[in-house]
C-alpha cells in the first residue's frame, strides 16, 4: 500500500512540531518553521516524487531553515564613539616628540649614537665602524643614553619605551 503526498506529509507533521519546537524559542515561531518546512517537503515531492526518505527529507529541511533563520536573526548593536578600535594617534606622537627632546639634551656623543639607533641602525659593529671606535664603548655610550632617557622621561630601572604610551 503507497501513501499519497498528503499522507506522507501529515504523518510527519507531529514530529516535525516536536522538533521545531525544540529548535524555536516560541510556539509561534515553531508553528510557522514546521509549516514551512511541511510546504517544501510537499513542493519537493511533487517536483520529485522519488523521495526516498521524506521524513528525514523534512526533518534535514526543518534544521537547514532553523539554521537560516538563526543566521539571519543575529542582533546587532548600534556603533558608539567610545566603541572606537583604533587608538588615536595623538599620545603616540606626543610622546615621539618628547623622547625626540630627550635625545637632543643628551651629550653630543650619546645623541649622535641614538640619532642613529632612532634613524633603524642597530648594530653596534656598524655604529662603532661609523664613529671610529671600539665596539665596547659604544655598548657603553648606548647604556649611558638608554639610563639618561629612561630618567628624563620618568621610565624605571629596565622599563621599554613602549611603556610612554
Amino acid at each position: 500500500m503507497t501513501l499519497t503526498q498528503a499522507e506522507l506529509v501529515s504523518d510527519i507533521l507531529p514530529r516535525l512540531r516536536a522538533r521545531a519546537r525544540r529548535l524555536s524559542r516560541t510556539h509561534d515561531e515553531a508553528e510557522e518553521l514546521t509549516q514551512e518546512t511541511a510546504l517544501r517537503v510537499w513542493q519537493a515531492m511533487r517536483r520529485d516524487g522519488s523521495i526516498k526518505a521524506p521524513d528525514r527529507y523534512a526533518m534535514i529541511t526543518l534544521h537547514n531553515l532553523a539554521r537560516s533563520r538563526w543566521r539571519s536573526r543575529h542582533e546587532t548593536e548600534e556603533l558608539a564613539d567610545d566603541m572606537a578600535q583604533t587608538a588615536p594617534a595623538a599620545p603616540a606622537r606626543i610622546a615621539c616628540a618628547e623622547l625626540r627632546a630627550a635625545i637632543a639634551r643628551l651629550p653630543s656623543d650619546q645623541a649622535d649614537l641614538m640619532g642613529l639607533v632612532l634613524a633603524g641602525e642597530s648594530s653596534p659593529r656598524v655604529l662603532a665602524a661609523r664613529h671610529g671606535v671600539p665596539v665596547g664603548t659604544i655598548m657603553s655610550r648606548l647604556a649611558r643614553a638608554r639610563a639618561k632617557l629612561r630618567a628624563d622621561m620618568g621610565l624605571e630601572g629596565q622599563a621599554s619605551v613602549v611603556e610612554l604610551l
